[in-house]
C-alpha cells in the first residue's frame, strides 16, 4: 500500500472517532460568538450610561482643599527637628520637615498604648496595682490599689503617668511582654511602617522610635475613638480607686489646652534623648489640623507658631463635582 493511502486511512479513522467531540466544540464556539452574554462589557451602552450618570442625585463631595494663598512657609521659625502639619479632613500635608526621620517619641507612645488597652479591656475592668514603675512622670499610684481601667487611662493620657501606663500593660492578658507585642502589631495594622516599640510609656531605647508622619496617622486614628478624644482634651480631673481611699488629682501636661482657641489635645512627650515632643489637634469651625513636633527645644512655642501660620496663610477652596 502506498504511503499516501496509509495516511489518508489514518485521517479518516481519526475523524470518525472524534466527530462527536468536534461537533460539540463547534457548537460551543458558535454559541458564544452569536449569543449576547450577560456581562458588563457586552451590554454596556456608553452614551446612555453617561446620560444616566448625569441624572443621578448622588455626587461625590470632595473635602475643601487647603491652599496657601501667601506662599509663606515657617522654615526658619521652628526649633523642632521633625515637623508635620496635616489637614485632618482632606488628609493634605500643609508642611513637612524631616517627617520620616525615626526619633524617640517619649510619652507620645502612650497613644498607641491606649489603643491597645481599649482593644482588650473594658473601661470598668479593675486593675490591682503591682510593682510600681516610678521613673519620670507619675500620678502617685499605691501598690495594692484597685483602680479601673478608665481611671488609669485618664492618668496615663492626662498627666502622662508612667505608673498608670505600666499598671495597664501588666494587667494585659499575657502581661507586659504580650502588651509590647500587641503594640507593634497595632503599629503594623495601622501601617505605621517606620515605628517600633519596646515599652508602653516611651522610655528611651535605641529600638523604640516613631516618625512625625506615623504619629500624625496614629493621632488621626485615635481621635476616631470618642473615649480617647474626650480624655485627651481634659485640662484636669480627679480620679480615685474603687474604694475611694486613694485620690489622684490630674493636670494635663499640655499647656495649650484652654489657652489657644481650638486646641483639643492630644499628647505631650519628653525625655533627655527625645527632647520636647507634642502632638496637637486644633479644631476651628470645620477645620481640623493635626500638628506634630519632635525633638523640639520649645514644643509649645513651635506649635503656636504653626497654628498661627496655618490659619493666617491658608484658605480652603470648595470643589464641585462635574
Amino acid at each position: 500500500m502506498r504511503v499516501s493511502a496509509v495516511i489518508s486511512k489514518i485521517k479518516e479513522s481519526w475523524w470518525l472517532k472524534k466527530w462527536d467531540k468536534i461537533l460539540l466544540l463547534v457548537v460551543f464556539i458558535l454559541f458564544f460568538l452569536w449569543y449576547p452574554g450577560q456581562n458588563y462589557y457586552s451590554t454596556a451602552r456608553f452614551g446612555g450610561g453617561l446620560k444616566l450618570w448625569n441624572q443621578l442625585s448622588i455626587r461625590p463631595t470632595p473635602a475643601p482643599y487647603p491652599v496657601n494663598r501667601t506662599g509663606f512657609y515657617p522654615i526658619n521659625e521652628l526649633s523642632a527637628t521633625s515637623v508635620i502639619v496635616q489637614d485632618a479632613v482632606s488628609g493634605v500635608y500643609l508642611f513637612r520637615r524631616a517627617s520620616t526621620m525615626q526619633l524617640p517619641p517619649a510619652s507620645t507612645t502612650k497613644i498607641v498604648s491606649a489603643l491597645v488597652v481599649l482593644d482588650s479591656m473594658s473601661l470598668d475592668d479593675v486593675v490591682t496595682v503591682g510593682e510600681l514603675k516610678n521613673n519620670g512622670q507619675t500620678i502617685g499610684l499605691v501598690k495594692g490599689e484597685k483602680i479601673t481601667v478608665e481611671n488609669l487611662l485618664y492618668g496615663m493620657l492626662i498627666q502622662s503617668g508612667n505608673d498608670a501606663g505600666y499598671a495597664l500593660a501588666n494587667a494585659y492578658p499575657g502581661g507586659l511582654n504580650a502588651f509590647i507585642v500587641a503594640m507593634n502589631k497595632k503599629a503594623q495594622d495601622l501601617h505605621l511602617q517606620m515605628s517600633h516599640f519596646t515599652n508602653p510609656v516611651g522610655y528611651d531605647d535605641p529600638s523604640h522610635y516613631m516618625t512625625a508622619e506615623d504619629l500624625a496617622r496614629l493621632a488621626d486614628v485615635a481621635l476616631e475613638n470618642k473615649i480617647l478624644a474626650k480624655m485627651v482634651a481634659i485640662p484636669q480631673i480627679t480620679i480615685s480607686d474603687v474604694t475611694h481611699t486613694y485620690f489622684h488629682k490630674l493636670s494635663n501636661v499640655n499647656q495649650l489646652l484652654g489657652k489657644i482657641p481650638g486646641v483639643a489635645g492630644i499628647k505631650t512627650g519628653w525625655t533627655e534623648e527625645a527632647g520636647e515632643n507634642l502632638v496637637t489637634l486644633v479644631e476651628r469651625g470645620s477645620r481640623r489640623i493635626i500638628i506634630v513636633v519632635l525633638h523640639s527645644r520649645d514644643r509649645f512655642g513651635d506649635t503656636i507658631r504653626l497654628i498661627d501660620w496655618v490659619f493666617g496663610n491658608y484658605e480652603w477652596q470648595d470643589f464641585k463635582a462635574p
